[in-house]
């Protein structure tokens, strides 16, 4: 230290005080709140059975005759609660399970040509048998898909307050636009000895037959949905929604399953548990062969080779 000078004279080191050193700038501070998928599964097969159908020891038999009888009120009233507010707008889907959709032979029985061209008059016995022919008229929509359509019905109400359900644009709008043609009118269909699901209004042409069209893209899993509707209003928590189902489908006879669902999705969709099963799994697999690579790496290394026996030190010279 020189003489005359002292540590006060030096210029300190530590820095001026500013609204940026001491980060007290504005900045912004987002707040991430994430959105869950609010969903109503509600099952109604067994529910919505009369009990004196269901007392019995053949209780599988009566509840098939029951479905298959054109006297029994199949009328059932459900209730459900809203546990969240459900913004719209909220899905209604159907809910089947242990249906094989994918079955070879159910995949294939149907003709897409004949869905979107009026003039088609191809055969129609090898794509769609028995589903084909009523008599020597053809059956449009020809297959088992089309005479197997989902037909329960679903209204909704709160406190007698009718909600209205949006069933347009249900379906893809290329099914719409491409495979079903707006000059191809249902036929045939439903008639004869052979009743099956679902009819359909023969004044319609197929583009607008939307139900069908859900129908008809058929599911990869024995459980599956489809799209039945929208609700185009909000559903406030604790409110009680009173619906009316027509129990008509027939999944006694497989042993199915059915459940009305109502649900809202988010910008990557709706609720899915394959998707976050899957990623488990495969984690889980790659995570336990690591972990066998590991061992096998440490308790048996692979031995190195002799580097002696390399080419360019077999022929060091270049010869």
């Amino acid at each position: 230290m020189g003489e005359g000078s002292s540590p006060s004279s030096k210029k300190s080191r530590k820095p001026d005080y500013s609204r940026f050193t001491q980060q007290e700038l504005p900045a912004c501070k987002p707040i991430l709140t994430p959105q869950w998928v609010v969903e109503i599964v509600d099952r109604y097969d067994e529910d919505c059975v009369p009990t004196n159908y269901t007392k019995s020891d053949l209780a599988y038999h009566d509840r098939i005759a029951f479905i298959k009888s054109n006297k029994s009120n199949k009328t059932c009233i459900r209730t459900l609660t809203v546990s969240k507010k459900m913004k719209h707008p909220i899905y209604v889907y159907y809910q089947l399970s242990n249906f094989y959709q994918n079955h070879r032979r159910y995949v294939k029985s149907r003709n897409d040509e004949q869905l979107r061209n009026p003039n088609f008059k191809g055969n129609l016995e090898k794509t769609c048998a028995p589903e084909a022919m009523n008599g020597d008229q053809p059956v449009i929509p020809c297959g088992l898909i089309a005479w197997s359509l989902f037909n329960d019905t679903y209204g909704f109400s709160i406190k007698n307050k009718v909600l209205p359900i949006n069933r347009k644009n249900i379906s893809w709008p290329s099914d719409r636009k491409h495979k079903f043609g707006s000059k191809v009118y249902p036929k045939n269909f439903q008639k004869g000895s052979l009743i099956g699901g679902g009819s359909l209004n023969a004044s319609i042409p197929m583009s607008e037959q939307e139900d069908l069209q859900v129908w008809l893209r058929t599911a990869a899993l024995p459980t599956f949905r489809k799209l039945y509707g929208k609700l185009e209003f909000d559903l406030e928590a604790n409110e009680n929604i009173t619906v009316v189902i027509q129990n008509n489908y027939n999944t006694y006879t497989f042993e199915g399953t059915k459940s009305l669902v109502l649900s809202t999705t988010t910008w990557i969709g709706g609720k899915n548990k394959f998707l976050g099963i899957a990623y488990m799994t495969v984690g889980g697999i790659c995570l336990f062969v690591a972990i066998v690579f590991i061992l096998m790496y440490v308790i048996k290394p692979r031995p190195f080779g002799d580097p002696a026996y390399l080419s360019w030190n077999l022929n060091p010279t270049g010869n």
